[in-house]
């Protein structure tokens, strides 16, 4: 009953923008939000007095966050909201946070949102452990053994590797066509083009993933604007709408994922599709979280989009290229575009664009939908948004 309730349709991304910078030293966070909050507020051809809702989150170190975060960052930047979002459920908040809006905008508590997003992630100075590295509950049996991000991807790879017959070279696929797509975007980090073999003989990382099978390190920012429908039409541009919306929670820790080969984007994705009233088969253009190619693979079965088990074929087969069934992270993704920490946001601002025909790498031909999916932690949560119309 609740996912009949999400009020499909009723608001707008009217406003969206990207940092260009890839490496800031010395730039604070909280300055890149600013900048970056301007940028999708000219976009929309609004002001900060038009805004009234804010949402953020910026927990980690490398964001300048602490408590009360949300409030810090308002403070500097000049926003004083009605209504306010911090969820944090890793990368994929920002769409956590699209969701949460629109049903904001739809209750009344607020008609025009900003939500954005900033990290230092390469460049801040100081040093910064990995996250979920706390010695007490599900962590006591992981942490003193030396886990962390990337060996717990690497771990649900070998599984589904061990369980399905993944190849390395298909996982290495994922990369090779996320530099496709960045080739063509002057605005992404890394876009000489690279081979299976480039992949495969990068240095390993976490076995089995290479160099190559993970995401970027960059500095970076981006904001969208939120408002309904209806306040759509007055706004410079307008945008896509929200048509449907879903999110899930799993596990914190590894040891307590019940399942490594999938991810709860079944929950999330299922529930974006009922609110949209649209099926898998209706999507040609998906921007898909890709912290790793593990986390592609499995959110592309988990979505719906390809059947249990046989995502490395679809992959090997083109799937996923740029003339594919499925053409993803159409500006080149996490993997080679830019990775500053919370990816969500930038899926979304080039959902946004390729919707608007205004993609900086890959613009397909009037595209009516994308979908957009976000991982957090460990795979340990999800959200999908699926955007259209205007």
């Amino acid at each position: 009953m609740a996912t009949e309730r999400f009020p499909s349709g009723s608001a707008s991304i009217v406003g969206a923008y990207e940092s260009p910078r890839r490496k800031a030293p010395g730039i604070h966070p909280y300055q890149i939000h600013s900048e970056v909050i301007a940028g999708a507020l000219a976009d929309a051809g609004l002001t900060l007095n038009d805004v009234d809702g804010f949402a953020t989150a910026a927990s980690f170190p490398s964001e300048a966050g602490w408590q009360l975060n949300a409030v810090e960052i308002a403070e500097y930047v000049g926003i004083n909201p009605s209504w306010v979002c911090s969820t944090d459920i890793g990368g994929a908040a920002p769409l956590s946070h699209v969701g949460n809006a629109v049903a904001a905008i739809q209750a009344g508590l607020c008609n025009t949102v900003v939500i954005s997003y900033a990290s230092s992630g390469r460049s801040w100075p100081l040093n910064a452990s990995d996250f979920n590295t706390g010695q007490t509950g599900p962590g006591e049996f992981e942490v003193p053994y030396g886990v962390s991000t990337i060996s717990a991807y690497a771990l649900a790879t070998t599984r589904y590797m061990h369980q399905y017959g993944l190849k390395p070279e298909q996982l290495a696929e994922i990369a090779v066509q996320a530099r496709r797509y960045a080739h063509m975007n002057p605005q992404a980090m890394y876009r000489d083009l690279i081979t299976i073999d480039d992949v495969l003989s990068s240095p390993m990382i976490s076995t089995p993933l290479h160099k190559l099978d993970c995401c970027v390190v960059s500095d970076s920012g981006g904001a969208i604007v939120v408002t309904s429908k209806a306040r759509a039409q007055d706004t410079h541009r307008g945008g896509p709408c929200v048509l449907g919306f879903g999110e899930a929670i799993s596990h914190g820790q590894m040891n307590q994922m019940r399942d490594m080969t999938t991810t709860v984007a079944e929950h999330s994705g299922r529930r974006a599709f009922q609110t949209a009233g649209l099926t898998p088969d209706d999507i040609r253009v998906a921007q898909i979280y890709d912290s790793f190619t593990i986390t592609v693979a499995l959110s592309l079965e988990a979505l719906g989009f390809v059947p249990k088990g046989e995502v490395g074929n679809f992959i090997s087969g083109g799937g996923i290229s740029p003339g594919g069934r499925l053409r993803i992270n159409t500006d080149g993704g996490g993997l080679s575009s830019n990775h500053a920490g919370r990816r969500g946001m930038f899926a979304i601002i080039e959902a946004v664009r390729q919707l608007r025909g205004e993609s900086p790498g890959l613009q397909l031909r009037s595209p009516e939908l994308c979908l957009v999916n976000g991982t957090g932690g460990w795979l340990s949560a999800t959200a999908t948004l699926i955007l259209g119309g205007k």
